[in-house]
Order: structure tokens, then sequence, then C-alpha cells
């Protein structure tokens, strides 16, 4: 019936800034971000390793802060084009396993994570960073100047395989759904991704290059040559250790050349550390068979030592260093399944308080619970929930309210919400209704009968906050 059922197999909307836009009355409705360019055509950039595309758009101001009137309206926001990653040439078709499904920003903003539908997790590092910038880069910065973001490709690694379960009978796709940042710590970054079942920590650090050095074959050189380098070479005389200068021995492959007779003494090869840093990604900790259920949310307490996860039914708390188990934290699943009336859509640490959580349902609540309260938070602290006025409810009601994303502001005292309709801003503080509602896909609801034929109406989208609190950003149709 509308309004209990499972949302673990709606796919996953990138977390990329859009904004709404109708859909083509000739068209199908299709989900999708609507990504944002320059008014003019931007240059193609170089390819890389990467599949996936991430298209960045740079947020200005049109004056910068100090020759603005403290008094005086905001002025209106201009978007253009930054860059692009992995853009495809013409006439190439798009893999499934090339989608981007998860993409997330750390804190700092300095590094940019995506994860794509084949299970690999591709990082971005900011390049025009303060931290980074020379003198001369400095003093020029003292003063405001428009300018947005540069990023470039740092690494990529496979997160996650495709699996089985032989219980279930069930096959678990290798998709990314969620990544979230950890805290930096000896310049090692920290990253939590997850698949439907399996939650991996992964540890991305530079590496100094180590090579192999002072050996007796020069592998730098390919066999087509047929020479060697002065270090390799020998005279073709009688040799100590087995060799004839009557015979060539090479290697099977042929891909090593030997000298006429072999050599006349056998040197161990000599590992050289050099000073180029390579980035090397190395799972720390696998955090696994603890959901019957899809996981749709993970999230890292401001502690720096949990983090809980989330699926349609029940909450888990982690401790980072201790994959072997878990605490269930909220359970709403009933005695009897026939009696399911909601089920878990979204849960979040709050970014300050590490005994606070918030998590969101399939009827439009949010409900703010307490680690200090009880070891099963059962029992909620806050409610936060809109109620529809009497005579407006239809068929469809319970359906749009389902909450599909939450994010907590960074101050804590805000939460964003995203149902299918609008996105909605709640105050703590006051649980009597949202401060804030913006209407989204208003222009869709005479629409909600043809959007419900064709499973559109259960489409998830989400939502987040700027830095500063002041910019709020959901996806929408293309």
């Amino acid at each position: 019936p509308p309004g209990t059922r499972s949302p673990h197999h709606l796919a996953a909307a990138p977390h990329l800034v859009s904004t709404p836009r109708s859909p083509s009355p000739s068209s199908p409705i299709l989900p999708g971000p609507t990504i944002l360019t320059s008014r003019s055509t931007p240059p193609t950039p170089p390819r890389s390793s990467f599949h996936g595309v991430v298209t960045a758009a740079a947020l200005m101001d049109p004056k910068s802060p100090d020759d603005r009137p403290e008094a005086a309206a905001p002025q209106p926001l201009e978007w253009r084009f930054a860059q692009v990653f992995g853009e495809r040439g013409a006439g190439e078709d798009v893999q499934e396993v090339d989608i981007i499904s998860a993409i997330e920003f750390d804190k700092s903003g300095d590094h940019l994570a995506t994860g794509d539908r084949g299970g690999r997790v591709v990082l971005f590092e900011r390049t025009d960073a303060r931290g980074n910038a020379s003198r001369t880069e400095l003093e020029r910065q003292d003063y405001s100047v428009p300018r947005h973001p540069e990023f470039r490709y740092k690494t990529e690694f496979q997160s996650h395989e495709p699996e089985f379960d032989y219980l279930k009978s069930l096959e678990i796709e290798e998709k990314i759904n969620k990544i979230k940042w950890g805290q930096t710590a000896n310049n090692a970054l920290f990253i939590l991704s997850t698949n439907d079942k399996t939650i991996k920590y992964w540890k991305v650090q530079d590496k100094k290059v180590k090579r192999i050095s002072v050996m007796n074959l020069d592998t730098s050189q390919s066999a087509d040559n047929g020479t060697t380098s002065s270090s390799s070479t020998s005279s073709s005389r009688g040799l100590p250790n087995g060799g004839s200068s009557e015979k060539s021995y090479n290697c099977a492959n042929n891909d090593l050349p030997f000298p006429p007779g072999g050599y006349a003494s056998l040197r161990l090869p000599v590992v050289v550390t050099g000073q180029e840093l390579n980035p090397v990604a190395r799972c720390r900790r696998v955090y696994a068979h603890a959901h019957d259920y899809h996981i749709n949310s993970i999230s890292n307490n401001s502690d720096g030592e949990t983090f809980i996860s989330a699926d349609d039914l029940r909450i888990n708390l982690w401790n980072l260093e201790i994959n072997s188990q878990s605490f269930n934290i909220v359970d709403v699943k009933p005695a009897n399944m026939e009696d399911l009336t909601e089920v878990i859509t979204c849960a979040e640490f709050h970014p300050t308080h590490c005994n606070t959580l918030a998590y969101s349902s399939s009827k439009g609540a949010i409900r703010l619970i307490d680690l200090r309260q009880s070891a099963l938070c059962d029992n909620h602290s806050k409610l936060f929930e809109e109620h529809e006025a009497p005579g407006s409810k239809s068929f469809f009601t319970e359906i749009i309210a389902s909450v599909s994303d939450i994010k907590f502001a960074r101050d804590g005292r805000h939460i964003l919400s995203r149902d299918y309709m609008t996105l909605k801003l709640w105050d703590l503080n006051m649980d009597s209704g949202p401060v804030a509602t913006f209407q989204v896909h208003e222009h869709l609801r005479p629409k909600l009968c043809d959007l419900y034929e064709n499973d559109s109406i259960f489409d998830k989208f989400e939502c987040c906050l700027s830095g500063d609190g002041h910019r709020l950003a959901t996806g929408s149709y293309r």
C-alpha cells in the first residue's frame, strides 16, 4: 500500500547541486541531476583514467563581501562552468558501471570523493588552497578575487566487488551507496564507503615509491634492442657460476637479454626509496553481516571514534576500531511484519554533539534521539513533522511525504529535509513545524497519477547546505 513501500529498491541520486526544471511534456520524466554549465561552450579537457563524469560549477558573488552594504539585499548568484572530469568522447556509450552513485566533499572542501556503480571510489584534491599557495599567491589573496576552486585527480581504488549471499540466494551488487569522510590524522585521509550490505573503512596516504636497483639485468630495456647496460655486461670467458662462453642463455619470454656466457657474479637486488610520493589506499576495516536490509545511510560521529549505519528497519552503532560487533540502537521492526507502517529512510549524527542523532521515516517524520537516555533508543526526545490540513489528504499524501534525505547545518541548530515535493528547514528548538518550506516539484502535482504509474513518485533526492548555512541545494528532474 502507499506509504509502506520499502525505499531500498530506488536508485541513489547523485549529490549534485542542481536547480528544478519542468520536464518536457513530449518526453518521459527521467530522474537525474541538472548539471550546471556556463553559457558558452567550455573547452574539452584532456582524457583521464576516471570514467565517470563530474561537473563542477562555481558559485560566484558579483561583489566582494567588503563592497556590499550590510543592509542591502543579497545579490543574485551566478553559476559558471569550472571543471569537468571524465568527459566521454563523441559516440562513446555510457557504461552502467561508470555512472556516479555517490559524491561527497570533506569538511574542509579541499577533497572530493565519488563512487560509481562499479564499486570504484575516485578522489580529487583542491589545488588552489591557501595552504599550498606560494608567497606571491598569498599576497594576491589578501584582497578579494572572484575565482572558482580548482581540483585535480588524486587517486582511485576498487572499494567493493560483486558478492553473493548463499544463505539468502541474493546477489549483492558493488554499487557505492554512500561515502563519508572521516577525521584526518598524520596527513592521511580516512573514508567510509558502503554498498547494500558491507561497509569498508579506507586509509589513503602518500607513500614514497620504492624501486629495486643494483641488479644484474637491466629491466628497463626490452629484448628488441638486444643490448644491456654497462653494469650488466661481462666478458665472454669461462664463468664460475656455470656460464659458458659458447652458448647464449635467454629468458623464456625473451624479455630480459643475457650476455653470452652469463654473468660473472650474482648481485642481490637493493630496494631504494625515492623522493616521489604516490597515494596508496588501504582497507583498514570491513564491517559486514549486520544488516538484513539494504544500507541507506552511514554517518560519522563528532567524537572520531564511532559511526552509525542504517537500513530500512534498524540503526547500528559501530566503533571504528572494532568490526566484529555493533550495537543496535534503533529497531522499528514490528513482531508481525504485516503491522509495518513506516521505514527508516535516512540517519545522521549531530555535527558537534556526539550523543545526538536524527533519523527520518517514510511517513515524513524526523526523530531526534539522545544516546544518553537508554541503550535502545526506541523513544525519541523530539519529533519533527508537519501535519496535513483537514480535508487535504489524498491517495498520494503519504507517498510524497516520505523524507528521502536529511542534513544537519554545520552549527547543529537546523535540520534540512527533502521529500518528493518540498525542501524544508527545521529549527531544533521549535518542533511545531518547519521554519521555512521551499516548493521544488509543485508543478508536478497535477501529474502525480502518471508519476505513480511509472514509479517515478518513489524517486529519492538528496539535499545539502553551504558551509555558512545561507544556501541550500537539492536535486530535481532534467
